[in-house]
């Protein structure tokens, strides 16, 4: 049974570990997995269809506990505990719920002071007492059901028949109705940089380099060391060395080399581009969601990889959601009635959200036929997930998603002379 500390507006944990408001969903995975010795059973609950209207959800159904994300920012919303006879609680060091104390109506009272009168909710039979930040469900049975508005004060119970928590919430704010995500916060960035926005710079619909906006861990030396965020901007361009990048962005997550390159088939003459005494290499900025390729003779960027992190892709969970804009120019008059892309005269911006069919029908007339992209491990050779589908526009590859949402998009330096479409990646 778990042990655990509740701390309002704030989190649930321990010494070891802790959900914190505001954290983003892979740290929330990370301490599953380290935790799987007393954690035994995690659900993940998304949208298939709508993955932007849905909240995203952990249940550890044998603990009573969801940990609730924002489906857009991917952070912890609401911890929600629904199962209080699963647990160990306690509020300042002082339990509250264990299986020698029940979480009566009189115990919360005790262990968390005064607060607003509950407010009863007669279709549910439920009273909320709510503290900020934090609240409380107790089922009332019909029999005791107030007949004035004066809150928990006016209900009469039989000794020892007092109602105990059916649900507790931690949120940030003071109404659990209108909790939002906090941004995110310090406790969480472990010396990590994080993307708030990434801008694609072009000129004349050719991708030139990539325009980060990052925050990151400041301190501010005074009297006391108040350690807050910072937000500080950085270009890489194509051609930029590895020292160039390391210096702009820090040293990367991982680094990986390709072992292979399956894109090559569709080039012309792909024999000739075999290079049997050197691999490319990647740069993967997990916590931007960005990868960059290197060239293996030059050392220099090639290509950049942009991830949108939806539920249900075969790279979910690896990167947090890179917010990117990328504009491309494009004859006014072919703006359909799109409603997840933005026109600005004749630029379109394509973001994150943007979905493909849209984007398509302004980008892409006639309709072209994608390449099938189906990806598996070397230890499981089955995607649960499907194949996803790549599309070739001016020196860009959208990698699509059954449900239209754009998984990824590819930036690669192309030259002039080169055919337009999936034929000039290498």
């Amino acid at each position: 049974m778990l042990d655990l500390e509740v701390v309002p507006e704030r989190s649930l944990g321990n010494e070891q570990w802790e959900f914190v408001l505001g954290m983003p969903f892979y740290q929330a995975v990370n301490i599953l997995k380290r935790q799987d010795s007393c954690i035994k059973s995690v659900q993940v609950w998304y949208s298939d269809t709508s993955p932007l209207s849905l909240d995203l959800v952990l249940y550890l159904s044998q603990d009573g506990i969801k940990l609730i994300f924002d489906p857009v920012s991917q952070r912890l919303k609401i911890i929600e505990v629904n199962a209080m006879n699963k647990l160990k609680l306690k509020y300042c060091g002082v339990p509250f719920n264990t299986p020698q104390v029940r979480p009566t109506i009189e115990q919360v009272d005790q262990s968390f002071g005064a607060t607003h009168p509950g407010v009863y909710i007669a279709e549910k039979q439920l009273f909320v007492l709510n503290f900020r930040g934090l609240s409380f469900d107790f089922p009332i049975n019909s029999t005791y059901e107030p007949r004035y508005a004066h809150g928990l004060g006016s209900l009469q119970f039989p000794n020892g028949m007092s109602p105990v928590v059916a649900r507790m919430c931690i949120y940030a704010g003071s109404s659990l109705a209108d909790a939002r995500a906090p941004s995110l916060p310090v406790a969480c960035f472990y010396g990590n940089c994080f993307l708030e926005c990434l801008e694609v710079l072009r000129d004349n619909n050719v991708t030139i380099g990539i325009k980060f906006l990052l925050v990151t861990e400041g301190n501010i030396q005074g009297k006391l060391v108040d350690t807050r965020k910072k937000s500080v901007e950085r270009i890489v361009r194509f051609g930029d060395s590895v020292q160039d990048v390391v210096s702009a962005l820090g040293c990367p997550s991982r680094q990986f080399y390709k072992s292979e390159d399956k894109m090559k088939i569709h080039l012309p003459d792909a024999h000739k581009h075999v290079r049997a005494q050197s691999a490319d290499y990647f740069f993967n900025y997990f916590t931007m969601g960005v990868d960059i390729l290197f060239d293996a003779l030059t050392h220099t960027v090639k290509k950049f990889v942009l991830h949108t992190n939806y539920p249900g892709d075969y790279n979910f969970n690896i990167y947090c959601r890179c917010e990117f804009k990328l504009p491309i120019v494009v004859e006014s008059n072919r703006a359909a009635q799109a409603q997840t892309i933005v026109m600005e005269d004749d630029l379109l911006v394509i973001t994150a959200y943007s979905k493909w069919d849209e984007v398509q029908k302004i980008l892409m007339t006639p309709k072209q036929r994608p390449v099938i992209l189906n990806r598996s491990a070397s230890t499981n050779t089955s995607n649960p997930f499907g194949s996803t589908f790549c599309y070739g526009v001016q020196d860009l590859i959208f990698e699509v998603m059954a449900n239209q949402h754009i998984a990824s998009v590819t930036l690669y330096r192309s030259p002039s002379s080169s055919p337009q479409g999936l034929a000039s990646v290498s």
